[in-house]
């Protein structure tokens, strides 16, 4: 067992070594292809963007006004594991305080340990959409646990109203208004079914505007993470629920799983407790339901970092006291393994992934203004493009100068139908930058009146450059363009849509709809 305030100094040191560490990493680490697509959304700040909600978009326009500095635009990221850990302690330590005073402070403070040491708190310094979805997840979750004690209408209203930035965020927040359903509907009264409508209330504004902005914009949103992304999926198999188990051993550690396993009657005690309900439901219901999910599709690990801090609670609060110092020994240890090897990778030269598949990405990467300096003679006479959205945005952010996306790409290149108007290139030269051999006469000979290929050395890594001189516009439209809006815009008929960029733009007199002409 810890000593009075021990936890407490050990958790507020790690803190402030935590905070160096990630600092240090968030300004060494290049920035990486979506990374750098959400900061193009931050450049042109909308009310929505391609493929997800807006706010990520919206946190980076602003962190933009100041600086591009990589550790600048990852602020939020840096500060989120001390953040959520302090808030953790002081929520705990308020809650426990009412009705177990003792206890409160080293409950607490074990608990925000763990928040702080979780592995991916301890690395992941990037940007993405799960930044905002975490900490108006995390919050609003704090206040309808609150909510859930006396069924208070002021913290159900700020719970629904931080739901709604969250989903403002990212779809993934109807699992956090999932579990506060479950919650109402487990012994429902009239306070309770009560405290739900003004959860809905207070996040009906981010389903009523992602709405808004969707109809207006060909259901992009909707177009990408209902039908598009999924293509390819296989069904059932038994790869992605290992693949499922072994991503939160990792992200929760095998120490917690196991132990959690074994303290079934104090979890079973604590169900009986509203607040304590409140949290099981918060923590287990989406993840259980990704585990279903596993079933027919993989599940990305930051999907889940959303849930990972309420099981860490319920782990913290239902562990005897003489288990602690253990599982604080395990999770310092497993965080100092990762700070090591974080170390001795960032000391590593490049060459080092020379004979890796996946080294020409990581030059362009990690060595962008050496492949940018080889481009440099081009760029008065020529659009720049690249033959996919992650190339073509890395480079774009480290040239200051957007690349658009040349060719079909992917249901991931889509942003890129809003930015880039292909008319206005009309007659332009193009330079399509690419990590792969060109087929020249299916990809580049019908569209540009002359095509040369050119192949660039940088770090042992090989980059083609297709130079076209004189684009047609009309023939892209119709052997690029024309296949696209079948293939990415085809938009069932159920649902309503007043505008669609891509049609309006392209093919005013042909439908973006499922089964078009």
């Amino acid at each position: 067992m810890f000593e009075a305030g021990a936890l407490r100094r050990l958790c507020l040191f790690l803190i402030t070594v935590s905070l160096a560490f990630r600092l240090w990493l968030a300004a060494i680490l290049p920035i990486t292809g979506d990374e750098a697509y959400f900061i193009e959304w931050g450049l042109k700040p909308d009310w929505g963007f391609y493929d997800h909600p807006p706010m990520v978009g919206w946190w980076l326009a602003a962190l933009l006004q100041v600086s591009h500095a990589e550790w600048w635009l990852r602020l939020p990221v840096v500060l989120q594991p001390a953040l959520l850990s302090l808030a953790t302690q002081a929520f705990l330590c308020g809650r426990a305080s009412e009705r177990q005073p003792a206890s409160a402070d080293d409950t607490a403070w074990f608990a925000a340990l763990l928040v702080l040491l979780a592995p991916a708190n301890v690395w992941n310094v990037l940007i993405t959409t799960d930044t905002p979805l975490v900490y108006f997840s995390f919050f609003s979750a704090l206040a309808f646990i609150r909510a859930a004690r006396d069924d208070d209408p002021r913290f159900y209203l700020l719970a629904g109203a931080l739901l709604g930035g969250a989903f403002l965020s990212k779809y993934f927040s109807v699992l956090l208004g999932l579990a506060y359903a479950l919650h109402a509907l487990w012994r429902p009264s009239r306070r309770k079914l009560t405290g739900l409508l003004l959860v809905i209330g207070g996040a009906a504004f981010g389903p009523a505007l992602n709405i808004w902005w969707n109809i207006q914009h060909c259901w992009s949103n909707i177009m990408f993470n209902l039908f598009n992304r999924h293509e390819g999926n296989t069904g059932l198999g038994w790869k992605t629920p290992l693949l499922y188990l072994a991503m939160m051993l990792y992200l929760l550690t095998p120490i917690v799983l196991w132990r959690l396993a074994k303290l079934r009657v104090a979890l079973s005690a604590m169900w009986h407790d509203a607040q304590s309900r409140a949290t099981m439901l918060i923590a287990g219901a989406p993840l259980a339901l990704f585990a279903g999910l596993s079933l027919v599709k993989t599940i990305g690990a930051h999907w889940v970092l959303s849930f990972v801090p309420f099981v860490l609670m319920l782990f913290a609060r239902a562990l005897p006291e003489t288990r602690r110092p253990a599982a604080v020994r395990f999770f310092a240890g497993f965080a100092a393994a990762h700070v090591l090897l974080i170390g001795v990778v960032a000391l590593l030269p490049v060459e080092t992934w020379r004979h890796t598949r996946q080294y020409d990405g990581i030059v362009m990467t990690v060595k962008p203004h050496e492949l940018l300096e080889r481009l440099r003679p081009f760029e008065r006479d020529y659009h720049f493009a690249a033959d996919g959205y992650s190339p073509a945005v890395t480079m774009s952010y480290n040239a200051r100068r957007y690349f658009s996306v040349f060719g079909p790409g992917s249901s991931h290149a889509r942003h890129d139908d809003i930015l880039t108007d292909f008319r206005t290139l009309d007659a332009q030269n193009i330079l399509i930058l690419r990590k792969s051999a060109p087929d020249l006469a299916a990809q580049y000979v019908p569209y540009f009146r002359e095509v040369e290929v050119r192949e660039i050395d940088v770090r042992g890594a090989t980059f083609w450059v297709v130079l076209g001189r004189v684009f047609n516009y009309a023939a892209y439209r119709e052997g690029v363009l024309e296949p696209i809006r079948k293939h990415w815009y085809a938009i069932p008929a159920w649902l309503p849509m007043t505008q669609c960029y891509f049609c309006e733009r392209y093919f005013p007199g042909r439908a973006c709809r499922a089964g078009g002409a």
